[in-house]
Parts: structure tokens; C-alpha cells; sequence
């Protein structure tokens, strides 16, 4: 195990050595591995968006061993999904790319102001399945959110006791946020603090836009003049606020974008930031395979340099 490894499993010494273990694992598997960086790939877009939405540009994606296949071939550090795409495949691939088991989610079928997502898996659902980490979604701003966090927190306490890695998808969202101000950079930065109280080894965000949303925090922001005007500024400041970068901090690459360059350039300001890597769904799965191991490979490639 490297010098890096090392350093990143010293951030989280009250853990037990499984979780270490698991985390380490992620750590060193894949294209990725022994950099610090992880480039994982999520398919829970069937169930948050609707299959067609999700699949329809690529009908291989409705398969699920395609994306046990597309991770493992791209090199990837691990492979998130929801039960079901899971359990319809992890036998056929064990052992062969680390798992993460989504143990919430949440569907579009009602238009929610202030969401919360269902539970549908369980800590012993991730040990059957072989995983090595689960993940959860809060949604900091939600009317709800308060009863989000406190089934965050046992859900972690549970995975760390059962020697796994705890992933929080930690999105702001809810009726008294705009639109905008979902990805406002104090509202990401507040998330990212959110879900490291709450005791996750590896947070997701959304990459930040440059707006401040909370009139108070906008204040502090100009006074104390915090850099925000730069893509590569902001993923910083969001590393710092999750305890000065001593938590492994991912950002979504979002819904498909037309310009792969500008893909590309949001993974560039993500290393240059500091950030630790990627979580790249749509503009891996909604493309043809050929095409997604090309894109895969750009961004492992940045991440290396």
C-alpha cells in the first residue's frame, strides 16, 4: 500500500480495520488505484428518472450486467446501484469490481418541493451482496431533511459496525431553496460539511456555481473575501468544508452533456481544487459502450496527471 493510501486511511482512525479494509479497496482498484482519485460509476437513474429517460438513448443500459461490464472494462474504482441492478448480477461478477449497494431512492412520479427518498436496501443487503461500501442520500434544505440525517446516521452506524465504507449523496433541495440555489457554492459547501458531521467516509456533491444563496453566509463571503470566482476555487473551498479536506470529497458529472470538452474541463478544475475524483452516470451509460470507455479514459487520464 502507498504513501497516499496510507494518508487517506490515517483520516478516518476510529474506524475498524473491515471498514479500513473496504476503503482501502476502493482506494486501490481500477485505473485509479493508489492515486488518492476515484472515478465511480452510479446507475440509479432508472429508478430517479424512469427507465426510458435513463435507457432509451442506449437499450444496452436496461441490461444490467452492462454496467457490471462497463466499470470493470473502464477500470473504474467501483460500481453504485440500486438492489435490484445489483442483485441481478453481483454473482455473475464478484470479486471483479467493488460495490457500492444505494440504499435509498427516490422517484419523479410526484412532484416533490421538499424530497426524501424511500429506503430500499439494508446494511445486510450490502453484506450478501459481497459490497464494500453503502450509500444514502440526504437532501440538506428539505422540509423533510431533519428525519433524513437521523436515518442517515444509524444507517452509518450500522455499515461502520459491519466493516463497511458509508456514502453520502448529500444534494441540497427543497421549497424554500431556488432553483439555483441547489448548487449555490455556500449551499454545496454546507452539504458537504452536513454529511461529514454526519460521519461519512466519502461525500458526493454537485460541482458549485458561483452564487451565494443564504444572505448571511454572503456577508461572511465578501468580508472574509473567500475565492469563489473559478470553477477550481470552488471545488476547494467545498474540500476545505469537509473538515479541511480529511473527508474524500466526489463530485456528480450531472445530467449528459452535449460537449464533451466541457465535461472534461469540470474534471480539470476538480483536480486542480483538490477534489478527489468523479462520479460520472449519465454521460458514461446514455453513450454507446465504445464511446463511454473513450470518455472514461480522458477523465482517469486527467486524474492521473
Amino acid at each position: 500500500m502507498n504513501k497516499r493510501v496510507r494518508e487517506i486511511l490515517g483520516w478516518y482512525s476510529s474506524d475498524n480495520p473491515g471498514t479500513l479494509t473496504n476503503l482501502a479497496r476502493l482506494l486501490n482498484h481500477g485505473k485509479l488505484a493508489g492515486t488518492g482519485r476515484l472515478v465511480i460509476l452510479p446507475v440509479d437513474q432508472g429508478f430517479e428518472h424512469g427507465p426510458a429517460r435513463s435507457f432509451a438513448v442506449n437499450p444496452p443500459a436496461y441490461r444490467p450486467q452492462y454496467h457490471f461490464e462497463l466499470a470493470i472494462e473502464a477500470g473504474c474504482n467501483a460500481y453504485a446501484a440500486p438492489l435490484g441492478f445489483i442483485e441481478a448480477a453481483a454473482a455473475e461478477f464478484a470479486g471483479e469490481i467493488p460495490l457500492i449497494l444505494k440504499l435509498n431512492n427516490h422517484d419523479i412520479l410526484m412532484d416533490d418541493k421538499d424530497p426524501i427518498s424511500a429506503v430500499t436496501g439494508s446494511v445486510q443487503d450490502a453484506q450478501r451482496l459481497g459490497c464494500v461500501a453503502v450509500g444514502f442520500t440526504i437532501y440538506p434544505g428539505s422540509a423533510h431533511r431533519n428525519e433524513m440525517y437521523e436515518q442517515a446516521r444509524e444507517i452509518i452506524a450500522e455499515a461502520k459496525a459491519a466493516g463497511l465504507v458509508a456514502v453520502l449523496w448529500s444534494y441540497p433541495r427543497g421549497s424554500d431553496l431556488s432553483k439555483e440555489g441547489e448548487t449555490a457554492i455556500d449551499v454545496v459547501a454546507y452539504a458537504a460539511q452536513i454529511a461529514a458531521q454526519l460521519g461519512a467516509h466519502i461525500i458526493k456533491t454537485k460541482l458549485p456555481s458561483a452564487r451565494i444563496e443564504q444572505e448571511e453566509a454572503k456577508k461572511v463571503y465578501e468580508k472574509m473575501k473567500i475565492p469563489v470566482a473559478t470553477q477550481a476555487e470552488r471545488v476547494r473551498h467545498v474540500v476545505q468544508s469537509a473538515f479541511d479536506g480529511r473527508r474524500i470529497i466526489i463530485f456528480s458529472g450531472g445530467a449528459t452533456k452535449d460537449n464533451d470538452q466541457s465535461l472534461l474541463d469540470e474534471v480539470k478544475a476538480i483536480r486542480e481544487g483538490g477534489g478527489f475524483g468523479s462520479i460520472i452516470g449519465r454521460n458514461s451509460f446514455q453513450r454507446q459502450k465504445s464511446e463511454a470507455l473513450k470518455l472514461l479514459s480522458q477523465i482517469m487520464k486527467i486524474y492521473s496527471e
